[in-house]
């Protein structure tokens, strides 16, 4: 007894700390939501004031916007100098030994000469630390950005418009005017440059960061992966030390693997050695930055390792002059004096500049993101893309192209202790001194280095590979979305690639939205909770009434779908209805003309077959459907009386549409659901609201869908407020009706 009366002790606790939803108040509808319950705000503003406000200045405004527009002065004042910057320093160091050996070899992808990758990983990274919201990512050279614009550049200047006419030799390099061509293509690197950078700009100023919501983390990294594809075949040439054109546009990559496999007896053995030596050596040094990353201080800077001891290599031994080993070349010393970009390329760059800004910014913003949630703070998407212009469009009038954040340069500034944009300022410093005083010690140095540095830092881009199998496992739509963005960028070439892989992404949004899951949902005893009764067998539904919900808004291209679900999972179709009305009406006009022999209405399921008798006063016996409507052969099984075999129909009085789930509706949607709502009515089924958000509702009265017959009144704000009023109005005349079952 002593135990018994401990475990109801123990349950009446447990009672007493449940919170308890308690609440009796009348059924409302929309119309007495608006009369009695709700009152909207009168907004006296006019707007003449509202504008007067939005353009006043005062200095809270003037202040908040220049520490917007130049992040740098809401943390610069207060910087703690013995707390951060040791850490700062470092950091900086680190990242400009990664930044210097990657902005030479980024440069042959965007197809200009080595020193401009130089010029860009400094004046770029120097404008971000004043403009930039992010404390950890590392602006400057990227693969993907190089490798667009490098295709662009040997689109607009192909080697075959600067063929010397006179050239000698069997070599195709002195065919080739290569001062002349590597001038167009800067020019055309520069403009592309500027005209992304201004894109970025104009979409800052008007709040366009949004747009980076269009590319999503699958299209992204399928995106990415392909870009990696192209990197690693544009580099080829250059770790076999053979002579290929560059292709670029629809399926490049397939040509350009074509022309190196048919030139590989060609193959520079000395260039092939190294270059495959310094694959290993990187990639051993990557293997162990990784596995001792806790224990060592900063990463083993393998880059610049492999740099320094390869130049070493090339000038001791002479590589270039006697083993044919192609190496940077002329690297000049000091900057280059401002320049106006060539105007007379704009036409043919639009296209190919937006797409550079958009996944220039979608890869910044990303990964400043990841940074920002990791630390702490928050990063201003719309300042990004201002920043990111900036960035571009300044700095290419001092002949640079266009950048963006690099995963791993910006894992090294982050796991080396960088606190703040000091870091990138000291690594553009590093670049810098390089460029001014000491460029000229790199002109030995072997292109096939480069391009070893370039396929090794590519390892964690191919291991998005992993993402197939467990997108196959979460999202199907979301797999199509990677393996298209891949497919079509590596086929089509990274411009149209992009072009496809977004569009595709969209019509998944439309795909989805267009066939939206609908289900019935029925009440949970003793809660005010709705659930579908297919899932869940605690939910049961109301007799005579459908609730019937979907999970997506009502426009033009999911109404008709909507409305055939509804008449699908209800299994009441107005038409099918009427039918059986007009029937059992011929049939009723056929019994009272001939009452002497009985008269039988019968209708089979599909399990079982039902009989009604039609009773002599004249009431109507009428079989319930519960199976949708769905009814076997018919058929008598007495001479001696007449049978007649009609389609039922159901004693449903009611259909409740729940729009919880619904933002959005147009005019299309407008009216097919005012046609519905009219078609039940024909049948005496009545057809209410439920759950509908005040900006919805605002659409429908925009929309004009409210008439003298269809009122607020069929709007409700639950749908147990629905259900309760259905119940209590259920104004359906009672059938008397005797079943036997055959």
């Amino acid at each position: 007894m002593d135990q018994q009366e401990v475990v109801a002790a123990a349950a009446r606790e447990d009672e007493a700390s449940q919170l308890i939803y308690r609440i009796e108040r009348p059924v409302y509808n929309e119309t007495l939501i608006q009369t009695k319950l709700l009152k909207r705000k009168e907004d006296t503003t006019t707007n003449c004031q509202k504008l007067a406000e939005k353009f006043q200045c005062s200095s809270e405004k003037a202040k908040s916007a220049a520490l917007s527009f130049m992040p740098i002065l809401s943390w610069l004042p207060s910087y703690p100098v013995r707390k951060y910057l040791f850490s700062d320093v470092v950091s900086g160091l680190s990242t400009g030994v990664v930044q210097l050996p990657q902005g030479l070899a980024y440069a042959m992808l965007a197809a200009v000469p080595p020193v401009y990758g130089l010029y860009s990983s400094f004046y770029p990274v120097l404008l971000y630390t004043f403009f930039g919201t992010s404390r950890h990512i590392s602006v400057g050279t990227f693969a993907v950005i190089s490798l667009m614009i490098g295709g662009v550049a040997v689109r607009e200047a192909p080697d075959s418009m600067y063929m010397n006419i006179n050239a000698t030799g069997s070599n195709a390099s002195d065919a080739i005017n290569v001062e002349l061509r590597d001038k167009s293509r800067v020019q055309v690197a520069v403009m592309v440059t500027t005209l992304a950078g201004l894109i970025q700009i104009v979409l800052g100023l008007l709040r366009f960061g949004f747009v980076a919501i269009y590319l999503t983390e699958p299209l992204v990294r399928g995106f990415t992966t392909a870009a990696s594809m192209h990197v690693v075949i544009s580099q080829l040439k250059y770790l076999l030390g053979v002579e290929t054109q560059r292709y670029s546009g629809f399926l490049s990559a397939i040509y350009s693997v074509k022309a190196v496999l048919s030139r590989i007896t060609s193959t520079n053995i000395a260039t092939f050695l190294l270059g495959l030596g310094c694959i290993i050596f990187l990639y051993v040094i990557k293997v162990l930055n990784e596995r001792f990353k806790k224990k060592l201080p900063i990463p083993i800077p393998g880059e610049i390792i492999v740099v320094i001891v390869s130049t070493s290599i090339s000038y001791g031994l002479s590589l270039s002059k006697e083993y044919k080993v192609h190496v940077v070349g002329n690297i000049p010393t000091g900057l280059r004096p401002p320049a106006a970009p060539n105007i007379s390329l704009l036409p043919n760059l639009v296209t190919d500049s937006f797409a550079i800004a958009i996944v220039g910014f979608s890869m910044d913003v990303s990964l400043a993101k990841i940074f920002a949630l990791k630390h702490g703070y928050s990063v201003d998407g719309n300042q990004e893309l201002i920043a990111l212009g900036l960035c571009n469009f300044i700095s290419s009038f001092f002949q640079t192209f266009a950048v963006t954040c690099s995963m791993s340069r910006s894992l090294v500034q982050e796991s080396t202790g960088g606190k703040t944009q000091i870091a990138g300022l000291l690594a553009s410093l590093l670049v810098l001194v390089v460029v001014v005083a000491i460029g000229f010690v790199f002109e030995p140095l072997p292109q096939t280095a480069l391009a070893a540095i370039i396929m090794v830092n590519l390892i964690g881009m191919f291991k998005q590979f992993r993402d197939i199998p467990s997108l196959w496992r979460t999202s199907k739509i979301e797999l199509a979305i990677w393996v298209i963005a891949f497919i079509a960028s590596v086929l089509l070439g990274l411009d149209y690639g992009l072009l496809v892989a977004v569009t595709f992404a969209i019509l998944t949004v439309i795909y989805r939205t267009q066939s939206p899951k609908s289900s019935i949902l029925g009440h949970v005893a003793n809660t005010g909770l709705y659930c579908d009764v297919d899932e869940y067998e605690e939910a049961a539904e109301y007799e005579g009434i459908k609730i019937f919900h979907s999970n997506s808004s009502i426009y033009f291209a999911n109404s008709d779908l909507y409305v055939n679900s509804l008449k699908e999972k209800t299994g009441l179709n107005p038409e099918h209805l009427q039918a059986a009305r007009k029937a059992q009406k011929k049939q009723k006009e056929k019994a009272n003309s001939n009452q002497s022999s009985p008269l039988k209405i019968c209708a089979k399921y599909k399990d079982e077959a039902v009989t009604h008798e039609v009773l002599p006063q004249g009431h109507v016996a009428v079989a319930e459907d519960q199976k949708n409507g769905q009814f076997g052969d018919r058929h008598g099984d007495s001479a001696s009386e007449e049978a007649v075999f009609l389609e039922p129909f159901s004693t449903v009085h009611s259909i409740i549409l729940d729009w919880t789930s619904a933002t959005f509706i147009d005019s299309v949607g407008a009216k097919a659901i005012r046609q519905v709502i009219k078609e039940y009515a024909t049948v005496d089924v009545r057809v209410v609201i439920a759950g509908c958000n005040r900006n919805l509702l605002a659409e429908l009265d925009t929309l004009k869908f409210f008439t003298k017959d269809l009122t607020t009144d069929i709007l409700f704000p639950t749908v147990h407020d629905a259900v309760l009023h259905c119940q209590h109005s259920n104004s359906h005349p009672s059938v008397a009706a005797v079943s036997d079952m055959t």
